[in-house]
This record gives C-alpha cells, sequence and structure tokens, in this order.
C-alpha cells in the first residue's frame, strides 16, 4: 500500500505518483486531499484521472463543486467542500447516490462532509517547497 512522504518536482512527478495510488483504488474509495491553494491537488486529480482511464479535461471543482469525470469502467467524482457547511450539504450535493453508482471520490475539504468520510479513505497531503516542488504525504 502506498504510503510516507514523497518530493515531486514537476507535473510529470506529481501524475507519476497519483498514478500508484490509482492502481489501488477501487469504487467506492475515498481519497482526500489537503493543501493550500495552488499546492497540486487538481495536478495530482489529473493525474488520477488519467491513470483511471478518464479522457477529457480535469480542472478544480471550486465554483461548480462537484465534477463527474467517467471512463468505460469507472465513475470518478471530484469534490471541492470549501463552500459547504457540514453533513448535509454534502448529502444534498448527491454523496449517497455516487456511493450507489461505485464513483470513486476526491475530495477537497474533506472535514467539511465530518463523519461520511470513512476510516478507510486515502488522505493525501500537500505542502509547497517552492518553484514546482512539492512534498506530497499519503497516508494510510
Amino acid at each position: 500500500m502506498l504510503s510516507g512522504e514523497f518530493q515531486v518536482n514537476s507535473v510529470e512527478e506529481t501524475w507519476a505518483l497519483a498514478r500508484e495510488l490509482a492502481k489501488e483504488l477501487k469504487p467506492g474509495d475515498v481519497v482526500c486531499l489537503e493543501g493550500d491553494l495552488g499546492a497540486g491537488k487538481t495536478t495530482f486529480t489529473q493525474g488520477l484521472a488519467a491513470a483511471l482511464g478518464v479522457p477529457g479535461r480535469v480542472t478544480s471543482p471550486t465554483f461548480c463543486i462537484v465534477q463527474e469525470h467517467k471512463s468505460e469502467n469507472v465513475l470518478l467524482v471530484h469534490m471541492d467542500l470549501y463552500r459547504l457547511h457540514g453533513e448535509e450539504d454534502v448529502e444534498a450535493i448527491g454523496w449517497e447516490d455516487y456511493l450507489a453508482r461505485g464513483a470513486i471520490f476526491v475530495i477537497e475539504w474533506p472535514e467539511r462532509a465530518g463523519s461520511l468520510i470513512p476510516q478507510s479513505a486515502r488522505r493525501v497531503e500537500f505542502r509547497h517547497l517552492g518553484e514546482e516542488r512539492r512534498l506530497v504525504a499519503i497516508d494510510k
């Protein structure tokens, strides 16, 4: 199981790390992303999506809150919960429906989802080290 701290120095290295995590994901899994604005969360999600065979462009769901990305075999749901206020809000945007559909979740601001985040969730934290360098800590 992928875990530990990894220094990445480019988009390509971030995508390579995301590819490794993607190998472990299955329907219903939740990946929680934490880090400052511009820390690499969307870049990491782009790498996950590419590794899962999702076509098209993956952008941050900051303004739309939820973005669905589909491939032949995978539904990747990318949520930015920053503007939500708790579990009821998260449930109102379709949490249970996405679970029933077997989605893989990528969640930014996961603390807004409270107890909806399962104990089995993977946690990925991003920290700026300067320029393109980031420290990516993957727990679990």
